[in-house]
């Protein structure tokens, strides 16, 4: 095995690819008041959702820096590794521009830097993809190639429970965020070419699940044999069970596999959110 694939923490991915041999996943970093704490490393999931929902507080993050990059990249390279870092958005995120630098400084070795364009499980299909490739003995250029050649298949839809985290970083209008709340109306949105778009507004929390499939379906022309979906949840948990029991019901894909919104991810959006993406 010649490939070493990193990815940023923007990239949510289920357990079983997280645990792969060859992948390293390089930490954001989320900050209350003047404490630091690099994602699944000083905080987990869980640790994080917990406080939040304890104490209100609305966390900062800060991106991958240069120099884990720059330190995985010399470690990796040194081996006879060839490097494919696949990052969040970076539309969204300086990680990407972090990444970049550090190659550019890299005298030795073949680096690729896949900036996603999308984030959480949209960037996450993306890593999902290279593992599969990885294990069925693809080379590093044919990775890299099928990466590419997914990027109109992947699709990413998330609601979550308050518009409260998205006002305060900025990523809704507050008139938008406040009548949403007060009229509890849940918007789904999507990632479209690293952007964050609403797509229609559902009101009352039952029909979320039904709209989420209802979309993907659209989105996939009613067919997604072919592809891999998987379901996402932060601290809500039993109304992630919704999401997945419409998802077994009324699709029929390649894989369905299940992550926890990351920490990082979670500070924009809060700790209660479900998603639903889909890949080749």
């Amino acid at each position: 095995m010649n490939i070493q694939l990193l990815c940023d923490s923007l990239c949510d991915i289920p357990d079983e690819i997280a645990a792969k041999p060859y992948l390293e996943v390089i930490p954001l970093t989320v900050m209350f008041d003047n404490e630091e704490f690099r994602e699944g490393i000083d905080i987990s999931k869980e640790e994080f959702y917990k406080r939040v929902k304890s104490t209100g507080e609305i966390p900062k993050t800060s991106q991958a820096t240069y120099i884990e990059f720059r330190e995985a990249f010399d470690k990796y390279t040194s081996e006879g590794k060839k490097i494919i870092c696949i990052t969040g958005s970076s539309k969204s995120s300086g990680t990407y521009q972090s990444a970049t630098l550090a190659k550019e400084d890299c005298e030795n070795g073949e680096i690729f830097v896949f900036d996603t364009l999308n984030l959480s499980l949209g960037s996450g299909q993306y890593v999902i993809k290279a593992c599969e490739l990885i294990d069925e003995g693809k080379n590093y250029e044919e990775v890299l190639e099928e990466l590419d050649n997914i990027r109109e298949s992947v699709h990413l839809l998330f609601v979550p429970s308050t518009l409260t985290y998205l006002k305060k970083s900025g990523r809704v209008p507050s008139a938008t965020a406040t009548i949403g709340n007060l009229l509890h109306v849940q918007p789904l949105f999507y990632v479209e070419n690293g952007d964050i778009k609403m797509l229609e507004k559902i009101r009352g929390a039952k029909k979320v699940p039904h709209t989420m499939v209802d979309v993907l379906l659209d989105m996939n022309d009613g067919n997604l044999e072919d592809k891999i979906v998987t379901i996402g949840c932060g601290a809500n948990y039993d109304e992630m069970k919704g999401l997945e029991e419409e998802v077994r019901k009324r699709i029929k894909a390649r894989k369905v596999m299940f992550t926890r919104g990351g920490v990082c991810i979670c500070s924009h959006t809060g700790p209660d959110i479900i998603a639903l993406s889909s890949s080749l």
